[in-house]
């Protein structure tokens, strides 16, 4: 099949700056219609726009560059239901939050078309992507790609219309194909010649008040169903271009058109009352344009991006330029969008621009002052403000600037103090005159015989007491000097140098006189030729004034250095940081209509309302809440001059402030309220360093370290200033303030369930209540298993039975040890009472038998009862030795070879045995227990041979050496072998001796 239409190829032999837009595919804004509908839409939320008086330079501007290494070649913009910005260009599709951009990837096994090309959020949440490659729409996550319905056609430019049909063209069709589609039930319809379309490509698309479809080629074509038009066909048919690129639609039928090209017949055009024209105006020449975007916002300001002088903003017939010198990313500019906030997103080459309103407006010599080095800003009572500057006295009137300068209109150079009387006369201080500007002359004023007045030095401040008489303070190099007129003509000059060194500003008493203040921080009443002067700096520090200012209560009013000083009655208060002012140094103050005070600061624009500086003034040591207009909201506060007034109230309620090299100006009565609380949303779960999959409800695995969860509000326009707070519903007990972190933290999360809620407020703290919930639960470790607990408890239950019975068996063991040792002592002392006492006994026993044998005989007896008697008192001794045993040792020598003699010398008197002893080796210390035990051994052995043995003979043989050896023997007959190990029964000397062996092996 033979293909038709615009030669892709064709497109791109555009110079270099043109081809990043992809084969010429525009980007353009809906129709009026459209507009009206989104403004329906919108209404419920307040929706704000970008002020159409305002020039581009003096909104908010911000800019993300294409080198940032995030954007490649942004092609189109757009934003869904949602809040999300999304971003097409070179290397795919964008999310943006205002904060970062997520590149966002197609679900598996799909594709987004090949190309950047044009956006479009519908109605219904989803994004429709048209590209070279095809179109796509992508709604609740999920991508249908139309591109096989119309084979791979350039998609251009997709609009939704009044009824929410999805329209678009493309610019490379088949045979039998038209340029214009619809989109239906996810069926395409396109539209062709048969259909009265003779174009064979479309480009830009829009659709008018009527329902008409307007589409560019390489005509203009008109199209509804059953009717259509064609325009500048003639004009473009041997145009080496691509013909009409784009197309916007405004109310009244009025169409804009930009055609690809140059001259009277080209450029942007415009149609109006049935006729096209040139679109030339004030500040734009559309026939020296290529417009490559066009926007229509919400105030019905006209947008216009070209292909290479930057970017259009055209209001009240009036155009204005911005361009890359001013600070666009580049003067190529693709496409335009405003978002639901009404700020102005703007796609050039070199990246992404918006542009936003501001609360406090500037005007320097970026906006048209002749100069930039201002002095005195003076609102007049017509409206026009005056803005000393040097070189020129400019004039700002409806935000247009003009000037009367140096040498043309200006009879002077610099300009100083203002001051505007009851009369209307204009008072300025021109170099070192002072002069009267009124129905656009000047006049010097005079002396009172009509002179001139002459150099009097640089007019510092003017002002109008209560009985019409000016009063100026001027002078330089302490010659300062208080000069009082009357009808034009100078009736005192009052020298200051000695009474008010350094006087600067003055202001008129609501009773008689004027109020001077000086730099060094001093405030004076003077009146009557009376000087009554007060020094601020009652600390003894010097620090600077820059204003002063009466009330209607006769209070008079001081910004300084160190604070806004009132006095009244004498005694002064001081409103500063103490109060809760962000910062002390004050440039200027005034009041507005509603009774808030304004203070030009070092740190920002700050507003206190009337109530609040009511409490103040009640109760001086108060704190209050300070409402801060800082660099974000147009505030650029310089160093301040020394002339008077810096700041001036016009008419309308506009409060205008002089900040050295410009002018800025506030509208209380103008709500600056962002009134658009900010979609929220959770974007991301990290649980262990690993990003999780999630859906509303989601379960995750055991949590070893910390969960992250990554939050987001959409809000544009000062997404800065975004601010949030949290709460993790079983964990948290109450809200946890985050300011502007977007992530939250935890790790000492147990396993369970829990629901997390974030909310946002915006710029000015209008809060999303509802916020964005996330519930999810966390699955138990095997450690944290109710399994685990049971079996930890069990384990525990079983410990403890088995230390229980560990200690019932020591306790047990303990009891038999105190029982055994009992018994141990028990048996020794059997063995000492048989060993020693019971053996004495016995032989006291014998004795007496003797004796009782021998009874006739006298001398026999008494020897009997002698030898009795000495057993007896043995007997004593043995038994308090067993006695004494119990608590020490037996012995009280360490000589065991003294014991066994003294023992054997005892037991002689039995018999006449002969002993003889021998001891081998070094006598050694022994434990007391050990030596009274071998003892009782060798005492029971000695014993028994002299009791048992019948000998006559026996020998002690004790060794020291590695071990202690002791030996006793006879000569007698011995003993039974049966005796010798089983015992002899009512016997228990040889089972003592074992028995005490086996102790000392024991130990």
């Amino acid at each position: 099949m033979r293909q038709t239409g615009l030669n892709p190829g064709a497109l791109m032999q555009k110079s270099s700056h043109r081809r990043w837009l992809d084969a010429a595919l525009i980007r353009l804004q809906l129709s009026n219609r459209c507009f009206l509908f989104l403004i329906v839409v919108f209404s419920a939320h307040a929706v704000s726009a970008v002020d159409p008086h305002r020039l581009i330079s003096q909104y908010g501007h911000t800019s993300w560059k294409d080198r940032d290494e995030v954007l490649n070649n942004p092609a189109a913009i757009t934003q869904t239901t949602d809040g999300y910005i999304w971003i097409l260009d070179s290397a795919g599709l964008l999310r943006f939050d205002g904060v970062k951009f997520a590149r966002w990837l197609p679900p598996k096994d799909q594709q987004l078309p090949r190309g950047a090309g044009s956006l479009l959020g519908a109605r219904d949440g989803s994004l429709w992507i048209g590209a070279p490659g095809g179109l796509a729409q992508l709604k609740d996550g999920a991508l249908f790609n139309y591109s096989p319905q119309i084979r791979g056609s350039g998609v251009s430019q997709i609009i939704e219309d009044h009824a929410g049909t999805i329209w678009f063209t493309r610019y490379r069709i088949r045979d039998g194909e038209g340029p214009l589609c619809q989109v239906t039930n996810r069926q395409v319809q396109c539209y062709g010649e048969k259909d009265g379309i003779p174009a064979t490509y479309g480009l830009g698309l829009a659709e008018d008040t009527s329902g008409n479809i307007w589409f560019g080629s390489s005509m203009l074509c008109r199209w509804a169903p059953g009717s259509s038009s064609v325009y500048f066909e003639q004009e473009l048919k041997n145009l080496a271009g691509y013909g009409v690129v784009a197309v916007v639609a405004g109310p009244s039928g009025s169409i804009w058109a930009g055609l690809d090209g140059t001259g009277p017949k080209f450029g942007v055009r415009h149609y109006s009352n049935g006729k096209w024209a040139s679109y030339v105006l004030p500040g734009f020449d559309g026939t020296q344009i290529r417009s490559q975007a066009m926007l229509l916002d919400r105030n019905l300001t006209l947008w216009i991006g070209t292909e290479s002088k930057g970017l259009y903003h055209v209001h009240d017939g009036v155009a204005d330029h911005y361009g890359r010198s001013d600070g666009l990313s580049s003067d190529t500019v693709g496409d335009i969008y405003e978002d639901k906030e009404g700020n102005i997103w703007v796609l050039t080459q070199g990246g992404i621009d918006l542009f936003r309103d501001t609360p406090v407006l500037t005007f320097s010599d970026s906006q048209g002052l002749i100069g930039a080095d201002v002095s005195s800003v003076l609102a007049l009572r017509d409206g026009s403000i005056l803005v000393g500057n040097e070189q020129a006295l400019d004039i700002i009137r409806s935000g247009a600037v003009s000037a009367l300068v140096s040498g043309k209109g200006l009879p002077g150079q610099n300009v100083g103090a203002m001051f505007q009387d009851r009369a209307g006369q204009v008072w300025l201080g021109i170099d070192k005159k002072l002069m009267i500007y009124e129905h656009g002359r000047f006049s010097e004023v005079k002396k009172a015989n009509g002179a001139p007045l002459g150099d009097i030095g640089p007019t510092r401040s003017i002002t109008e007491d209560r009985d019409g008489k000016i009063w100026a303070v001027a002078g330089g190099n302490n010659q300062i000097h208080l000069f009082r007129i009357k009808d034009r003509r100078m009736e005192e000059d009052t020298p200051l140098e000695n009474s008010m060194p350094r006087a600067r500003y003055l202001a008129a008493d609501r009773d008689s006189g004027v109020w001077i203040v000086s730099e060094p921080g001093s405030v004076a009443r003077y009146r009557n030729g009376h000087m009554e002067a007060l020094a601020l700096n009652t600390g003894g520090d010097t620090f600077r004034t820059y204003s002063l200012s009466v009330d209607s209560e006769n209070a008079v009013w001081v910004t300084t250095g160190k604070g806004l000083y009132r006095l009244k009655d004498g005694h002064f208060n001081v409103l500063d940081s103490a109060n809760g002012l962000p910062c002390d140094s004050i440039y200027s103050m005034i009041n507005d209509n509603y009774g808030s005070v304004w203070l030009y600061a070092r740190c920002g624009l700050l507003k206190i309302t009337a109530s609040d500086l009511a409490t103040w003034m009640k109760d001086p040591q108060s704190k209050l809440p300070v409402k801060t207009f800082g660099l974000l909201d147009g505030a650029q506060i310089l160093t301040q001059n020394d002339f008077q007034p810096v700041v001036s109230m016009a008419p309308n309620g506009q409060l205008w402030f002089a900040s050295g090299r410009f002018v800025q100006m506030i509208d209380p009565g103008r709500s600056y309220l962002n009134t658009i609380a900010p979609p929220v949303f959770v974007e991301e779960v990290v649980a262990d360093r690993k990003t999780h999959d999630w859906q509303s409800r989601f379960d995750l695995p055991p949590l070893r370290g910390e969960l992250e969860i990554n939050y987001t509000a959409l809000s544009f326009t000062l997404p800065q200033r975004v601010k949030f707070r949290y709460k993790l519903e079983g964990h948290d007990t109450e809200w946890q303030e985050a300011g502007t972190r977007r992530q939250a933290f935890y790790n000492d999360l147990r396993p369970g369930n829990y629901q997390f809620r974030v909310t946002a407020g915006n710029n000015d703290g209008v809060w999303n209540e509802n916020g964005a919930t996330l519930d999810f639960s966390i699955a138990p470790a095997w450690y944290q298993t109710r399994w685990f607990l049971f079996l930890c408890v069990l384990s525990g239950l079983l410990l403890v039975w088995a230390l229980y019975r560990l200690r019932v068996r020591q306790i047990r063991k303990s009891l038999g040890a105190r029982f055994d040792e009992r018994l141990s002592e028990r048996t020794r002392m059997a063995r000492e009472l048989h060993d020693t006492f019971l053996q004495t006994l016995q032989g006291s026993k014998l004795v007496a038998e003797d004796a009782l044998e021998k009874s006739s005989d006298p001398v026999q007896l008494r020897r009997a009862m002698e030898k009795l008697l000495v057993w007896l008192e043995q007997a004593v001794r043995e038994g308090r030795t067993a006695l004494n045993s119990l608590r020490t040792s037996t012995t009280q020598t360490n000589d065991l070879a003294e014991a066994f003699k003294r023992a054997a010398e005892e037991t002689r008197m039995q018999s006449l045995m002969e002993v003889s002893f021998s001891v081998t080796g070094d006598s050694r210390e022994i434990h007391p227990v050990v030596r009274d035990e071998i003892y009782r051994i060798g005492y029971e052995a000695i014993r028994n041979a002299y009791t048992h043995s019948k000998g006559n003979c026996m020998e002690v043989d004790l060794r020291y050496g590695r071990d202690l050896s002791v030996r006793v023997s006879d000569n007698g007959t011995g003993i039974d072998p049966t005796i010798a190990y089983q015992g002899k029964d009512g016997h228990f000397g040889l089972q003592g001796m074992r028995e005490r062996a086996i102790v000392l092996r024991c130990e």
